[in-house]
């Protein structure tokens, strides 16, 4: 017959040992999320501050015909809310999960929207919540954007569902 302590003994070393990986792995996470905010901007050394100019810097001289969108879209954004900058973040989030499918959907339904009054995209959001797969496609062939225009804007800026590259 076993003796108590024994089984208290080994209670304790299987249960360290089926704690033991949880307590592990949560270990270096926890630590990272308890970490310090980086810097502001002022306080980031002359190398740091490299690091994040570089790719930017590496794009403008790669693409001299994107310099203009470039500034353009750099003037927007300064002017946006917090509020509008942190909805055009989530957008982009979402068009990078988006397969080439669901955004030619997306562009055929901001093309149509583009000039609705609210109450009427609203109406066509609700449409296009209850439509089954195949009326989305009917309503795609019927309402997608017309192809001179894709092509002419994919010339100007390159494609959209490339994967961007490493710069």
């Amino acid at each position: 017959m076993i003796r108590l302590p024994h089984r208290t003994a080994w209670a304790a070393l299987l249960g360290l040992c089926l704690l033991a990986p949880a307590a592990f792995a949560a270990g270096p996470q926890a630590a990272a999320s308890k970490a310090p905010p980086p810097p502001a901007w002022e306080q980031l050394s002359p190398q740091q501050r490299e690091q994040l100019i570089a790719p930017v810097r590496d794009r403008w001289n790669a693409e001299p015909d994107e310099r203009q969108r470039m500034l353009d879209h750099a003037r927007r954004w300064q002017q946006m809310t917090p509020d509008e900058r942190k909805r055009a973040r989530h957008g982009m989030r979402r068009w990078e999960g988006m397969n080439p499918e669901q955004r030619e959907e997306a562009r055929a339904l901001f093309g149509r929207m583009r000039n609705l009054s609210e109450a009427d995209r609203e109406a066509l959001r609700e449409r296009w919540r209850a439509m089954t797969p195949e009326q989305r496609r009917e309503w795609m062939q019927n309402n997608a954007p017309k192809p001179r225009d894709r092509d002419d804007d994919r010339e100007r800026r390159g494609p959209k569902d490339a994967p961007r590259q490493q710069r």
